[in-house]
């Protein structure tokens, strides 16, 4: 093992965006059950440091690809494409309209049902956009339309959020 391979050497899975969450699960339990800090309790304090390394790298390993977002910028990352969504926020005008109509029913809505329509939709579009990164990463391995769409799918969790936190209000009031 080589505690600097990437993510899915080092859990022993497949380089693809598509990744069974079952499998990714049993794959961390099984490393982790090798590397666990109390598995060398008896071998003393350094070696009880190096697996306290070893476990907090695999669990990074598993939070990032258990996240498809993650693991989708991680892939472009990989593939030196990095999604930089920092200081790329380029995103085509289509996007932005719909962005801007989106967030407008969020504030022009005043029922739940009206909300519960909207978070509906976008939780769609951001299927749908999951899938087509599957098949940007996966079979086209387009890593610049990827990276894009990473970026697009942020984009949308941010709203879901502020989606989320409207339902919750609506749930929480008498």
């Amino acid at each position: 093992m080589n505690i600097d391979a990437d993510d899915f050497t080092l859990l022993g899975l497949p380089r693809a965006f598509a990744l069974e969450r079952s499998q990714l699960d049993a794959a961390w339990k099984t490393l982790q059950a090798k590397v666990h800090p109390d598995r060398f309790a008896a071998e003393g304090a350094a070696a009880q440091r190096v697996a306290m390394q070893w476990a907090v790298r695999v669990n990074e390993a598993h939070q990032r690809l258990k996240d498809p977002l993650r693991r989708a910028g991680y892939l472009c990352e990989l593939g030196g494409v990095p999604v930089q969504s920092e200081n790329n926020t380029a995103m085509p005008g289509d996007f932005l309209m719909q962005q801007m109509q989106w967030r407008e029913a969020l504030e022009d809505a005043d029922s739940l049902a009206e909300v519960e329509v909207l978070a509906e939709e976008v939780g769609a579009q951001r299927q749908a956009r999951l899938t087509r990164l599957g098949e940007l990463l996966d079979v086209q391995a387009a890593l610049a339309p990827a990276a894009q769409e990473v970026r697009a799918l942020m984009f949308i969790d941010r709203l879901l959020e502020e989606i989320d936190t409207r339902l919750q209000r609506y749930e929480d009031a008498p």
